[in-house]
């Protein structure tokens, strides 16, 4: 019995230990997936060919919107993207579904090597809150090991960190959204290497997401609200804009 009790603690050991990793805060890659590789690929070219980058944005398909055309108005979003960032040769390194995990992979893996930008400008954690389910408790680390990979990988630069984005998803991703980005403040407060901004507030109404704001309810079949419109990414360059020209400096 002693035995059998010995060897069952013993297979139980490695998934005790694995249950304390944090998965948010670790690189995983996503490279098994063609269309993310090509794109990661994308990404690394576009460093090599602007070294003097003087601004690069960081994150989710939310950050890859900024390159979106369409047919549509409210699809017109690189128009914004070059007015607002044109002038600093900026580098959109935004992959669609990333979590922080596979954003500290893609650091780690070269993304950044050559560049010496002066301001990365942050916006993660959206997906963390999505398939992968992982809360506050865990989006929190990860977003903060993200912004000390940046910090290992292109000391010189500048963190302009933002909140996660209000949406449309779920009661519990609402307040986790502002849960999360209550503990960023907090933790970001005074920080020298680190300036936080929430700009959530010019996609709502009323405390709440206005959908007329977002591309996904406009989608066939429509989707819950997640990526700002047009208009949606011009309020949040626009709120923007007195950072961001202050920290270029």
């Amino acid at each position: 019995m002693i035995r059998r009790l010995c060897l069952l603690l013993a297979l139980l050991v490695p998934f005790t230990a694995q249950a304390h990793v944090n998965l948010a805060a670790v690189p995983i890659g996503r490279m098994d997936l063609p269309w993310w590789r090509h794109r990661f690929e994308h990404t690394k070219q576009e460093a090599r060919e602007h070294p003097d980058a003087r601004l690069v944005w960081l994150g989710d398909s939310i950050t890859e919107y900024w390159h979106r055309e369409g047919p549509h108005p409210y699809q017109q979003i690189l128009p914004i993207w070059r007015h607002y960032y044109g002038r600093y040769d900026a580098l959109n390194f935004g992959l669609i579904g990333d979590t922080t995990a596979s954003v500290i992979w893609r650091i780690d893996h070269g993304e950044f090597a050559g560049l010496h930008p002066r301001l990365v400008v942050l916006l993660i954690g959206a997906n963390n809150l999505g398939r992968t389910h992982w809360g506050a408790d865990q989006t929190v680390p990860g977003i903060e090991e993200v912004v000390r990979d940046l910090h290992r990988h292109v000391p010189g630069a500048h963190v302009l960190l933002l909140g996660i984005l209000p949406s449309i998803r779920s009661a519990w991703i609402s307040a986790q959204t502002r849960i999360i980005n209550a503990d960023l403040a907090r933790r970001y407060a005074g920080s020298r290497l680190v300036t936080f901004r929430n700009v959530g507030h010019v996609l709502e109404v009323d405390g709440r997401a206005d959908p007329a704001l977002y591309v996904d309810p406009r989608m066939h079949p429509p989707e819950p609200a997640l990526h700002p419109d047009a208009e949606g990414m011009r309020r949040i360059a626009a709120a923007l804009q007195p950072t961001i020209t202050r920290l270029m400096r």
